[in-house]
C-alpha cells in the first residue's frame, strides 16, 4: 500500500499516535494534581491519593496493545452527549476513553452506547453504520485494515479475516481480552443489566469466562459508583485458574475488582484435612444447613426464672412468663442468632422501663442502655441465649453422635450421620484437621449467628463443580447484589457436580437467574472438538455439541507411543509451532513426565506460571486444566485420566476437558487402551 498522507492506513497510524500522545497528556495531567490543600485532613488526604494513584494506573498506555481496534462511520450523529456534530460522524472503538486537549473524544470506551453496534450491527440491521473498520495490529503497531460497508446492499457479507486472525492467534502468557472480537450473541449477556442474574452455560471455546469478565467491566462502567460502594468478586476454581485470567481486567482500566477461589471466601479455619467422596457429598449436601440451624437454635432454652434488676433502692422483676414471651417472639422474627441475642438485653431492659413509667418515672434511652447492661440482665442473656462460635458447633456436631442424631433426625440418615462422623476425638478447634467440606459448614454457621457481607456482583467460574452448600457461600456473598455464574456441565468433575442449572441456581439464592446458552466454539479447533465431543452422550445427554466455528480445522492425532520419551518427543514437534504447549496428564504420572522432561532437557513450567518465549512448555496435572487453554496440547494416556477419579462418568468428564484445552493442535499420546467411549 501506498504510504501518502492520502493512504488510509497512513491516516489510521496517525491517528493511533495522536490518540497516544494524548493519553499520555491525560495521565501526566492527573499526576500533576496538587491536593495539597484540597483536602479537610490526613485520612481524606489518603483516599483521594489512592484514587489518584489507580486513575494513574488505569491510564497507562501497554505499548504491545492496541489503543483502538475498530471504527463505526455513522449516517447519522448518534443520540449521545459525545456525538454532537454532522451527518457521517465517526468513532474509534478501543479499550479506554481517550479525548484531546479541547475534551474531543479520540477513541471511545468499547463499552459505552456509541460502541455497541461494532459488536452488534448487520447488513440485516446495520444500526444506521454505514462502515464498520477492524484494524489488524503487530504487537502494538497498526499494519492492517479491513472495512464492512453494512448500509451497501451491493456487498455481500462475508466473515471477517482479520476477526478470525485475532481469534486464532497464537498465545504465550495469561489470558487476554477479547474486546476486538465479541460476538453478538457474547455482548448480549455482556451488556445485561446488574439486576439481573445471569448463567452462562457454554462449552469448552465458547469464550464463557471472558464473556463473564467483560461484563464485570460493562457493569463497572454503567454502574461505576453503586459498585465502588458494594464491590465486586469474581471466583476462580483454583490459584492457577486466577492467575491466568487475572491481567483481563486491568488490561481493560479495571483494578479493584478482587479474586478469590471458594476456599479463600470461607477461609475461617485452616484446612489441613480432607473428605472421601462419601463423606463430602453429604457435607456439601443442602440439608446439612438445617441440620447446623437445629443445632445452632438449641442452644436458645426458655427462662424458668424471673430477672431481678436492681437500681438504688428499688428492685424491678419481670417474671418468666414475660421473659418467654420475647424468647418467643425473636425466634418467631427468623433473625440472625446473633443479631437476636444482642437484641434480648434490650428487650429486657424496656420490659424494666415499662414498669418504670407505669410507677411515675419517666426513664430515657440512657438509662434502657444502663438497665440492659445490669448483671442480673447479662446472666439471664448468658443462660437463655448463650454465644455460640461457629467452628465449635460443627466441630461438636461432627464428634458427637449424640449431638448429630439429635438434630439431623428426619434429615439425615443413620448412614449418612456415620459418613460425616470423625473416628476419632478432638480437643480442640485449633487441632482439628479440617476439610474443606468443613469449612463450608463453619461459614454456613457463622452466616446463620451474624449475616455475611454482601457485594454488588459476584461473578462465579467454573460453577459446574460446586456443592450445593458451596453455591450456598457463595449465594451468601450476593444476596443484595447480582451474579454472573459461568460453567459447563460437561465438564463437571467432582462426584457432586451440578445436575442442573436450575438446581444451581436455586442453591445459590437467585431461582429467577436468567440460562444463557453459548454453543459458537472460538477457541477449539473443529477436529479436536469432533473428537471430544464423542464423550458427551455418556457425560452430559441432552447437551448441545459445541460446533467451532474457527476456520482452520486445527492439528489433531491419535498416536500410539511406548513409553515417556516419545510423549517427549511429540512436545518437542509441537514447540516448533508458535505458542505455548501443554503436556496434559493424570496426577499420578507428572512426577515421571517430569522426569523424562528432565532427562531431555526440556525446560518447563507449572499450571499458574507465566510462560515466556524462552519457556513455553507447561506441565499440567489434569486435576488442574480445567479453565486453562495452550496453543498445542499432548494429552497423555486418556484411560489413566478417566482411571484417577472415583467412578467412571466423573473420570469421562475430566477427560473430556483435558482433551478441549487446545487453540489450535491436539496430539493424543497412549500406549495402553484408549476409553471405548472415544473408539466407539
Amino acid at each position: 500500500m501506498s504510504t501518502s498522507a492520502d493512504d488510509p492506513l497512513s491516516r489510521e497510524r496517525s491517528h493511533l499516535a495522536a490518540s497516544r500522545a494524548a493519553l499520555r497528556a491525560m495521565r501526566k495531567e492527573v499526576e500533576a494534581l496538587d491536593i495539597t490543600d484540597v483536602t479537610a485532613n490526613w485520612v481524606n488526604a489518603a483516599v483521594l491519593a489512592h484514587q489518584i494513584d489507580e486513575r494513574i494506573k488505569a491510564l497507562a498506555d501497554l505499548s504491545d496493545t492496541p489503543l483502538f481496534f475498530g471504527r463505526l462511520d455513522y449516517l447519522h450523529a448518534p443520540g449521545v452527549e459525545m456525538a454532537e456534530g454532522a451527518e457521517g460522524e465517526l468513532f474509534y472503538i478501543g479499550r479506554r476513553h481517550v479525548h484531546d486537549a479541547a475534551g474531543d473524544p479520540m477513541v471511545i470506551d468499547w463499552r459505552a452506547p456509541v460502541s455497541q453496534p461494532f459488536y452488534r450491527a448487520s447488513k440485516k440491521d446495520p444500526m444506521d453504520v454505514g462502515l464498520r473498520r477492524r484494524f489488524g495490529y503487530t504487537g502494538g503497531e497498526l499494519t492492517a485494515y479491513e472495512d464492512e460497508h453494512l448500509s451497501d446492499p451491493a456487498e455481500i457479507a462475508r466473515t471477517s479475516r482479520l476477526l478470525q486472525q485475532e481469534i486464532e492467534r497464537p498465545r504465550v502468557g495469561p489470558m487476554r481480552d477479547i474486546v476486538a472480537t465479541i460476538q453478538p450473541e457474547q455482548d448480549e449477556i455482556v451488556r445485561s443489566g446488574l439486576g439481573g442474574t445471569v448463567c452462562v452455560q457454554g462449552g469448552p471455546g465458547t469464550g464463557k469466562t471472558a464473556v463473564g469478565l467483560h461484563r464485570v467491566a460493562y457493569l463497572l462502567y454503567a454502574h461505576r459508583e453503586r459498585l465502588a460502594r458494594t464491590g465486586t468478586l469474581v471466583i476462580g476454581p483454583n490459584r492457577s485458574f486466577l492467575h491466568y485470567i487475572e491481567q483481563v481486567l486491568p488490561a481493560l482500566g479495571e483494578l479493584s475488582v478482587r479474586q478469590a477461589t471458594v476456599d479463600d471466601l470461607v477461609g475461617q479455619v485452616e484446612v489441613r484435612g480432607g473428605d472421601d467422596a462419601a463423606a463430602a457429598i453429604v457435607k456439601g449436601d443442602a440439608r446439612m444447613a438445617e441440620v447446623l440451624r437445629r443445632a445452632l437454635y438449641a442452644h436458645v432454652t426458655m427462662p424458668t426464672e424471673a430477672v431481678v434488676v436492681v437500681r438504688g433502692s428499688r428492685r424491678w422483676r419481670v417474671p418468666a412468663y414475660e421473659l418467654e414471651d420475647i424468647v418467643r417472639e425473636l425466634l418467631d422474627r427468623d433473625i440472625r442468632y446473633g443479631a437476636a441475642r444482642e437484641a434480648l438485653p434490650q428487650r429486657i431492659a424496656h420490659a424494666v422501663l415499662v414498669q418504670m413509667e407505669r410507677s411515675g418515672e419517666a426513664p430515657d434511652d440512657r438509662v434502657q442502655d444502663a438497665v440492659a447492661r445490669n448483671a442480673a440482665v447479662k446472666a439471664a442473656v448468658k443462660a437463655i441465649w448463650p454465644a455460640v462460635d461457629p467452628a465449635k458447633l460443627v466441630l461438636r456436631l461432627l464428634t458427637d453422635a449424640e449431638f448429630l442424631a439429635e438434630h439431623a433426625d428426619g434429615v439425615l440418615s443413620e448412614d449418612e450421620r456415620k459418613t460425616i462422623l470423625w473416628a476419632r476425638p478432638v480437643r480442640s478447634v485449633k487441632s482439628a484437621k479440617w476439610s474443606a467440606a468443613d469449612a463450608v459448614l463453619i461459614d454456613e454457621a457463622a452466616d446463620l449467628i451474624q449475616r455475611t457481607h454482601s457485594l454488588g456482583h459476584v461473578v462465579l467460574d467454573e460453577a459446574q463443580d460446586l456443592s450445593p452448600m458451596q453455591y450456598r457461600a457463595v449465594g451468601r456473598r450476593c444476596t443484595t447484589g447480582s451474579a454472573t455464574v459461568l460453567g459447563d456441565l460437561a465438564q463437571g468433575t467432582t462426584p457432586w457436580a451440578t445436575r442442573s442449572w436450575s438446581e444451581a441456581l436455586t442453591h445459590l439464592g437467585k431461582p429467577d437467574g436468567v440460562v444463557e446458552e453459548l454453543t459458537a466454539g472460538f477457541r477449539v479447533p473443529t477436529d479436536v472438538i469432533t473428537y471430544a465431543s464423542r464423550l458427551l452422550p455418556h457425560i452430559a445427554p441432552g447437551l448441545t455439541p459445541v460446533a467451532s466455528v474457527r476456520e482452520n480445522p486445527g492439528m489433531f492425532e491419535v498416536r500410539q507411543v511406548s513409553g515417556p520419551a516419545d510423549v517427549v518427543r511429540a512436545c518437542e514437534e509441537l514447540l516448533r509451532n508458535e505458542g505455548s504447549t501443554g503436556l496434559i496428564a493424570a496426577d499420578a504420572r507428572i512426577p515421571e513426565l517430569a522426569a523424562a522432561l528432565a532427562e531431555a532437557g526440556l525446560n518447563h513450567l507449572s499450571p499458574g506460571e507465566e510462560t515466556t518465549a524462552g519457556t513455553r512448555l507447561t506441565l499440567v496435572p489434569a486435576s488442574l486444566a480445567k479453565g486453562l487453554e495452550y496453543d498445542y496440547v499432548v494429552l497423555d494416556e486418556p484411560q489413566a485420566v478417566v482411571d484417577a477419579e472415583p467412578d467412571e462418568r466423573t473420570g469421562l468428564r475430566r477427560l473430556y476437558v483435558t482433551l478441549t484445552r487446545a487453540v489450535s493442535g491436539l496430539i493424543v499420546t497412549h500406549g495402553g487402551p484408549l476409553p471405548e467411549q472415544l473408539t466407539g
